[in-house]
């Protein structure tokens, strides 16, 4: 595991600083399709070494209070050479979006991308709480809507803030046409640090 590196399925961390900090990890996790953290290894693959008893109490505390819903979570420990790594399993939830706290005391919703758990848009958000099973999409189809995707035919990507500009929209109402096309699988959504972006899928 440490050698394939982090990704999408798998975070390092040396050890739990900040209850905030892994409850963030831990719900982009339980969004996605689950992954692991391996406590006690260095972002260079090296193994430092923990107490197992203390950093397992850290990921308990912080799933129980700076998550919700709570992520069903699994724990094994390796012991290379008398060094102790905690191997955290998070499995994919079925009851998304889930929320971390961040420490403005708020609530927010965290996806992984590649190896980073980013803040989510509204729009992802929304796509999450669809994602529920036998929830069910009905679009209207528009010439807003058709524009959009005359558009993608010729671009290779849209922001909102450009779907906006573009036909003179309220920030809401471009909202909900990309999550309504996000949901039925027309358009694709790609979260980044800046702001997301959306291609045709």
């Amino acid at each position: 595991m440490i050698e394939q590196g982090e990704g999408v399925c798998l975070d390092f961390k040396k050890q739990i600083t900040s209850f905030n900090k892994i409850a963030k990890t831990i719900v982009s996790f339980a969004n996605h399709k689950g992954g692991k953290i391996l406590i006690g290894v260095n972002d260079n693959k090296t193994i430092h070494g923990i107490n197992a008893d203390e950093e397992q109490h850290m990921i308990e505390q912080a799933s129980r209070f700076y998550c919700k819903p709570e992520p069903d979570i699994e724990f094994k420990e390796w012991n290379e050479r008398g060094r102790i790594v905690l191997e955290v399993d998070i499995k994919e939830g079925n009851e998304k979006p889930y929320y971390a706290r961040g420490e403005d005391d708020k609530w927010w919703v965290y996806i992984r991308v590649a190896d980073k758990s980013l803040l989510a848009s509204k729009v992802v958000v929304d796509v999450l709480k669809r994602e529920q099973p036998g929830a069910k999409t009905l679009i209207k189809y528009s010439s807003k809507e058709k524009e959009l995707l005359d558009y993608l035919k010729t671009h290779e990507r849209i922001t909102l803030k450009e779907y906006c500009k573009l036909l003179n929209l309220s920030r809401w109402r471009a909202t909900k046409i990309f999550f309504d096309l996000v949901s039925v699988g027309v358009l694709r959504i790609h979260t980044t640090e800046k702001t997301d972006f959306y291609t045709l899928s």
